[in-house]
C-alpha cells in the first residue's frame, strides 16, 4: 500500500488538531454555550481571512500547469466563495450585520498574521506551496465539522447547528479532499528536504488556526491601542 504524503502530515498535525476540540470556543460551538459575541467576532475576522484565502486559489490558479489543477483551484475559488462566505454573509443578517458593514471589518493581529504568512509562502515557492499553505484550514475544518457533528445536538442547535451543517456536509468534504489530494500530487517524486518545507508549511498553519480560535475567544484585534490627541490611531 502506498503511503500519502497527506498520512506523513497527519502524525505531525493530529495532536494539534486535536486540541482545537478541547479549546473553549469550539467546545463552546459544539456543545451550544458559546457566547454569540464571541461568534460575531470570529465570523467578522474570519470573513476577512476568507477574502485573502480566495487569493491563494486565485495564485494556485495563475501558477497551475495544466489545465487539470488551474479547475481544481477554480473549483476551490468558487466553493469559498459561493458556499463559505454565504454562511458568513447569513450569520452577519442575523446580528443586523449588512455585505459592506462586513467586508469593511478590519483584520485584526492574528487574522493579519495568518494570511500574512500565506500568502509569503505562497508567492515565494511554486505551487506545491499554494497548496500547502491552503490544507490545513480547508482539511482541519472538515475535521472539526465531522467531528462536532457527532456530538449530541449539534448539528441541530438552532444558532450553530447550521455552521456544523455546513462543514461536516458532503460539499465540504469534497472540497477538503481536493486539497488533500492536490498536496498528494505535488508531493510525489520530490526529495526529503522539500517534503520537509512542506510538511512545516502545514505545520504552522495548523498552530496559526489554533491561534485563531483563541483570538476568537478572547475577542482580540491588536494588542495595543494609541490614543493621541483624543484619537484613536489604528494600527495599519
Amino acid at each position: 500500500m502506498t503511503n500519502l504524503f497527506t498520512d506523513r502530515l497527519w502524525n505531525r498535525i493530529e495532536p494539534i488538531w486535536k486540541s482545537y476540540l478541547e479549546h473553549p470556543f469550539v467546545k463552546g460551538l459544539g456543545e451550544g454555550w458559546l457566547e454569540k459575541d464571541k461568534f460575531k467576532h470570529y465570523m467578522k475576522q474570519d470573513y476577512v481571512y476568507l477574502i485573502e484565502y480566495c487569493r491563494l486559489f486565485a495564485l494556485g490558479s495563475a501558477k497551475a500547469q495544466d489545465l487539470k489543477t488551474m479547475t481544481k483551484f477554480a473549483k476551490l475559488l468558487h466553493g469559498t466563495l459561493d458556499m463559505e462566505m454565504e454562511l458568513h454573509r447569513q450569520y452577519a443578517a442575523r446580528f443586523g450585520i449588512s455585505h459592506d458593514e462586513l467586508e469593511a471589518t478590519e483584520a485584526g493581529a492574528t487574522t493579519t498574521a495568518y494570511t500574512s504568512y500565506m500568502l509569503n509562502i505562497a508567492q515565494l515557492g511554486g505551487i506545491e506551496n499554494v497548496v500547502a499553505s491552503v490544507l490545513a484550514c480547508a482539511w482541519s475544518y472538515s475535521f472539526i465539522g465531522k467531528e462536532l457533528a457527532s456530538w449530541p445536538g449539534a448539528i441541530d442547535h438552532e444558532f450553530y447547528g447550521e455552521w456544523v451543517k455546513m462543514y461536516s456536509s458532503d460539499e465540504f468534504t469534497e472540497l477538503a479532499e481536493d486539497c488533500m489530494n492536490l498536496i498528494n500530487e505535488m508531493a510525489e517524486g520530490k526529495p526529503e528536504r522539500e517534503l520537509a518545507k512542506l510538511e512545516e508549511i502545514v505545520v504552522k498553519t495548523s498552530y496559526f488556526e489554533y491561534m485563531f480560535w483563541d483570538m476568537a475567544e478572547k475577542q482580540e484585534e491588536w494588542p495595543v491601542k494609541l490614543y493621541t490627541q483624543s484619537r484613536l490611531i489604528k494600527p495599519m
